[in-house]
């Protein structure tokens, strides 16, 4: 099981790294919730592998940042009647 788990927390790393995704896309690619991706990526990760993490920390902390723009886009969308 305990080899599974750190299995998991590498792939998703490497798929936020790959395709400069998010934390909740890459819950959905792997049918998790975003908890678990979340608590792979910033718990189990920096001790599998601590390289790998300071990469996924720089793309966590964008997303952060940037996640404001991209709520209002989603609202600009909204009210324009697109998907």
């Amino acid at each position: 099981m305990r080899n599974n788990i750190e299995e998991r927390a590498c792939d998703l790393a490497v798929y936020l790294l790959e395709n400069d995704a998010t934390v909740r896309a890459a819950a959905a690619r792997f049918d998790v919730s975003k908890s678990t991706v979340h608590k792979d990526l910033t718990e189990r990760l920096p001790q599998i592998n601590p390289a790998l993490y300071r990469q996924v920390r720089e793309l966590l902390d964008r997303n952060k940042a940037e996640r404001h723009i991209r709520g209002g886009l989603a609202t600009k969308r909204k009210y324009r009647g697109e998907t």
